[in-house]
């Protein structure tokens, strides 16, 4: 019997990572009606973190309203997790200023604001939380986290002595911060930060520069952004007296529009998210009885090496020597660099150039469909003579980028 690990991430914006395993396990049973699929639904601390969480340790999600990445109110969450161990709460920070709360025509990451994170984590204490996990992904904000401590009730002060308005791009104001107002409860309480390790939060790989056009802004707007963050650090490793962590290129100062930074100088310890998320699934022990493995994402790119779930997946199939092939909504510019971090083969899940809005809401057919046709070569290459795989096999290089 053919045994299948399916583990993919969510697709931003259209499928749940739930959503996603079981379009492509549906791919899968129409080739192979009698395989042993397990599907395993990853988070990375983005969309869906809370909620997955609660499910998987039998706790519970908390709503609440919350300021929204824009400042107007938005429905949000957090969830109590269950078992043993310390009271925790896990904050989403996707669930109160994620990108997708962020109208198309508001995208302006100089002005939107993780006030809505304080907002939560003031909630977790509130629920006697000891213990609170961040989850850091899918953000509509390059605020450094100004936001998130001005919630907590630190005071951000221009020279005047006025407070700064939310937004990243009001931190070049900045002259210094008034910490006393801080919520007393914080310093009795461990905050862990589920972050990439590879975002920082200044400089030429800094969050200005490698996000901040995602989330909407210019050329001119990235500059000043780069520049309203680089003061945001100085200004944060003095007046809060940061001296174990470097704000400016530490890894995961960068998280979450630099989200993590902010919370690093309440004392956080930022985590790569993986170490911390995966504790909470059986993953490899099912890579180690697997006899393929499919990991999906919406994109391929340059980035999926730098700590992005098909990687993950791929640089822990490895230590069993399975194959791994990454399903993709879009096949991105340097996409080749997957093949470095594990990953076999790839492809597109598109049938023809698409919409994006049509790509999104047929995104499970789509999905279902490029398992199948994906898993149906595979099954082609089996059914070669000896021979043929013999020959085959002196072709230089074993991995491909499927074009199906």
């Amino acid at each position: 019997m053919l045994r299948i690990v399916v583990a993919p991430s969510g697709f931003k914006e259209s499928l749940s990572a739930e959503e996603v395993a079981e379009a492509i396990a549906g791919g899968v049973r129409r080739v192979v009606p009698d395989a042993a699929i397990d599907t395993v639904p990853l988070i990375d601390g983005g969309e869906g973190t809370a909620e997955s969480l609660a499910r998987t340790t039998g706790g519970r999600l908390v709503p609440r309203v919350t300021t929204g990445p824009t400042g107007k109110p938005v429905r949000s969450h957090f969830a109590i997790a269950g078992g043993s161990g310390p009271r925790t709460a896990v904050v989403e920070m996707a669930a109160t200023a994620g990108l997708r709360l962020v109208p198309g025509g508001e995208r302006d990451p100089g002005r939107t604001t993780t006030y809505g994170v304080g907002e939560l984590i003031t909630a977790a204490l509130d629920a006697g939380a000891h213990r609170i996990l961040v989850g850091c992904g899918d953000s509509g904000t390059s605020d450094g986290g100004a936001g998130a401590l001005q919630a907590l009730g630190a005071r951000l002060l221009d020279a005047g002595g006025d407070e700064l308005p939310p937004g990243g791009a009001a931190l070049a104001r900045l002259h210094r911060i008034d910490p006393t107002g801080l919520d007393p409860r914080l310093t009795e309480t461990e905050i862990l930060v589920a972050c990439n390790p590879f975002n920082v939060l200044c400089g030429p790989s800094g969050v200005a520069r490698v996000f901040g056009p995602q989330k909407g802004a210019t050329p001119e707007q990235v500059e000043l952004l780069d520049q309203a963050l680089s003061r945001w650090a100085d200004v944060l490793e003095r007046d809060m007296g940061v001296k174990d962590v470097d704000i400016r290129t530490g890894p995961g100062t960068g998280a979450s529009g630099g989200l993590g930074a902010g919370l690093a100088a309440l004392g956080a310890r930022l985590l790569p998210r993986f170490d911390v998320l995966l504790d909470y699934v059986d993953l490899d022990r099912l890579l180690a009885r697997c006899d393929l493995v499919f990991t999906a994402e919406g994109a391929i790119d340059f980035q999926t090496s730098r700590g992005k779930i098909p990687a993950e997946v791929a640089r822990r199939a490895k230590r069993y020597d399975k194959p791994v092939l990454a399903l993709a909504g879009t096949i991105g510019a340097n996409a080749h660099l997957a093949y470095d971090c594990g990953i076999d083969a790839f492809t597109s899940i598109l049938p023809a150039p698409v919409a994006l809005a049509e790509a999104m809401s047929r995104g499970a057919e789509f999905l279902s469909d490029g398992a199948e046709r994906a898993l149906r070569v595979l099954l082609l290459g089996t059914s070669l003579t000896s021979a043929a795989r013999g020959r085959l096999a002196h072709l230089p290089g074993r991995r491909v980028a499927l074009d199906l």
